[in-house]
Order: C-alpha cells, then sequence, then structure tokens
C-alpha cells in the first residue's frame, strides 16, 4: 500500500469487512478473506492472479484508469464502439444479455466445481487408502517382528555388545605386567 500511496490512478487499500467497511464489502460482494478486486471502482472485479509480492506489484502497477462509459478517453476504438453500442440499447434488453452471460460464466463455474469437488473426494479416498495400507503394515511387521523375536533378538545382541566393549575397557586397565 505504502508503495502506491501517492500514486493519482491507482487506490490500494484493505478493508475490514466485520467492521466499519462492513457496507463497502456487501456493495462489492466480497464474501471471504483474502479477497482481492480491481478495475473501475463502477465496476469490480475479482483479481484471480498470483499471490507473491511481486504478482500483487505487478498488477497494481498495471491499473490505472480503466475503459468504461465515464472513461472513455482510456477505450481503443472497438472497446468505444461497444459501448456505444449497449448505451444504445433498451435497458431491459441489457439487463437480460447481463443476466445470460453471468449464467454462462456460472455454468462454467459450475462444471469446474463440480470437476474440483470430484478430484477432492479422489484424493480423500487414495488419503483413507494410504492410511488403511501403513495400518496393515504396522500389524504385519509387529506379527512377523514377534514371530521371528526380532525385538528380544536385538536386545540380547545390545546387551552382548555392552558386556563386550566392557570386558575390553577393563583390558585396556591391566598392569604393566599384563602389558608384556
Amino acid at each position: 500500500m505504502d508503495e502506491f500511496k501517492d500514486s493519482k490512478s491507482v487506490l490500494v487499500g484493505d478493508v475490514d469487512c466485520t467492521a466499519e467497511g462492513k457496507s463497502l464489502c456487501e456493495k462489492y460482494s466480497i464474501g471471504g478473506y483474502p479477497t482481492i478486486k480491481g478495475g473501475d471502482p463502477a465496476a469490480m472485479e475479482d483479481y484471480n492472479g498470483g499471490r507473491t509480492l511481486e504478482d500483487f506489484q505487478k498488477y497494481a502497477g498495471g491499473l490505472g484508469p480503466q475503459c468504461s462509459p465515464d472513461n472513455l478517453d482510456a477505450c481503443d476504438d472497438a472497446s468505444k464502439a461497444e459501448i456505444e453500442k449497449y448505451q444504445k440499447m433498451d435497458p431491459v434488453e441489457l439487463d437480460k444479455l447481463v443476466a445470460e452471460a453471468e449464467a454462462s460464466i456460472a455454468k462454467i463455474e459450475a462444471k469446474h466445481k463440480n470437476i474440483e469437488d470430484t478430484k477432492m473426494k479422489e484424493i480423500e479416498d487414495l488419503q483413507k487408502d494410504i492410511e488403511a495400507e501403513k495400518k496393515k503394515k504396522e500389524a504385519a511387521v509387529a506379527k512377523e517382528d514377534t514371530k521371528l523375536g526380532l525385538r528380544i533378538k536385538r536386545k540380547v545382541v545390545a546387551k552382548k555388545n555392552k558386556a563386550d566393549s566392557g570386558k575390553k575397557a577393563k583390558k585396556g586397565k591391566g598392569s604393566k605386567k599384563d602389558e608384556m
């Protein structure tokens, strides 16, 4: 935010939607944290880019006057023509076009949400399978360990090694007679 505090065309700020900023969040349909919006204040759009500081800086640096009915100077000829076409339309017809476009976008989002949900379910099932396999392995290892007496064998080996190292230590402290 400090980086853009003196900008004449970009405002970078944060809003607490649980306090004084609640009405602003409602106005711009901000439903969760973190939500990043940008563009023309009259028609804010969701930011869906990267989440690194560099990504945010690049995005904010590219903001500025946006092409809109109130800012035709920022529009190319094709966008101006499109705006003029929609301005001439009957408001009911324009609302219908907006509703159709939003429905089309919602259909795409729903399709991908279903795919994401299916993939998440598959991941959850795989995680359950992995956990079940780990438990099977642990039970098989414990059974085999008991059957072969491996734990007891290791304890005996450890005790023998300790006893052997104790004998070697005693030999090393013998008299000069032992050394000759």
